[in-house]
């Protein structure tokens, strides 16, 4: 007999393991010009997972792989956590929760969208703060970096990683719906 919380706990371990692998892999600056915003795939199996899941299960596997992100792989320590986890995790939610209400591919864009523009909302006020006092950017730097490198990173990044989890989901997800019977 199948325990469902070592089956639960396993899952969103292997989708933390996922998401770790495609930083380690694919990473690589949208913006020449500023080559430290790079853009990664960790939130693709998050999101994945919070619509296979559910969003506390989808902010649970970002927890994770925000933390290891920040600590062991050069992620600008509980800054960098702080802002992954805050504007994924809006991404997350909100997503996550409209999906949840109603499964539709349409519920599903409509909340993808929503949680992308929540993600680029909230990294405006925490690039502000954060990096300009706990990284000791210069707050007229960020200013002058926010509409032609900021702004349009955190729209693409988000945007992306949301529509390429919305493509694996359409084509797996139905698949995969048996991997979560068992929860």
């Amino acid at each position: 007999m199948r325990n469902p919380k070592v089956l639960k706990l396993t899952q969103l371990a292997m989708l933390s393991a996922v998401s770790i692998i495609l930083v380690l892999l694919i990473h690589f600056p949208i913006f020449p010009a500023v080559a430290f915003l790079e853009y990664d795939m960790a939130d693709v199996p998050v999101i994945f997972g919070t619509f296979l899941l559910g969003p506390l299960e989808g902010l649970a596997v970002l927890l994770v792989t925000s933390i290891i992100q920040a600590f062991l792989l050069g992620g600008n320590g509980w800054v960098g956590l702080v802002m992954h986890f805050c504007a994924s995790g809006a991404l997350v939610l909100i997503a996550g929760y409209i999906y949840k209400y109603k499964k539709t591919a349409v519920s599903m864009i409509v909340g993808l969208i929503l949680g992308s523009l929540a993600w680029t909302a909230l990294m405006i006020p925490l690039n502000l703060t954060l990096t300009v006092y706990f990284m000791g950017v210069p707050m007229e730097t960020v200013q002058d970096l926010m509409v032609p490198y900021i702004i349009p990173f955190n729209l693409i990044k988000s945007f992306a990683n949301s529509t390429l989890s919305f493509i694996l989901f359409t084509i797996s997800g139905k698949y995969l719906k048996k991997w979560t019977l068992a929860v």
